[in-house]
């Protein structure tokens, strides 16, 4: 008899944010029931922010991504990846292997977390430097390579 081992994944899932606000509860519970319908034991599931899309996915302009860290067996996940595929709820999907990660890194703030501590995003930090470095003729290191 073959043992086979629960594993370690990471999965980030894009719900459309209109959908989110208005029924948060219900997309969470839609993406428990496929992972423990599929014999998935979540670990940690959250928010991990609200965007604006590259591009329109099925006419929506803007995404929440879900970080769901869950252990699971490898025969289950492409049972598992079917049912996230047939979801209306879910926009896109990327699960990965996660055996180098560590409960720190699964403890560690999400951009929506830090933001709801206000403190800002690194990219929006970073845009806020540049912008500040464009407006002023002083040398900034660093800054000015980013700006040519």
């Amino acid at each position: 008899m073959e043992t086979v081992t629960k594993r370690l994944y990471e999965a980030l899932f894009l719900v459309d944010a209109g959908e989110a606000a208005s029924d948060w509860q219900g997309i969470n519970d839609h993406i428990k029931k496929i992972l423990e319908k599929n014999g998935a034991e979540i670990l940690s599931m959250r928010k991990w922010d609200d965007r604006p899309l590259a591009y329109p996915i099925v006419g929506k302009k803007r995404g929440v991504y879900i970080l769901v860290y869950f252990n699971a067996t490898s025969d289950k996940l492409s049972d598992m990846e079917h049912d996230i595929r047939l979801s209306e709820r879910i926009l896109r999907s990327m699960i990965l292997r996660g055996d180098h990660i560590t409960q720190a890194d699964m403890d560690k703030d999400t951009p929506a977390i830090l933001a709801e501590k206000g403190i800002a995003k690194p990219v929006a930090a970073v845009e806020e430097i540049v912008a500040a470095a464009a407006d002023d003729d002083d040398e900034v290191p660093g800054i000015n390579a980013i700006k040519e």
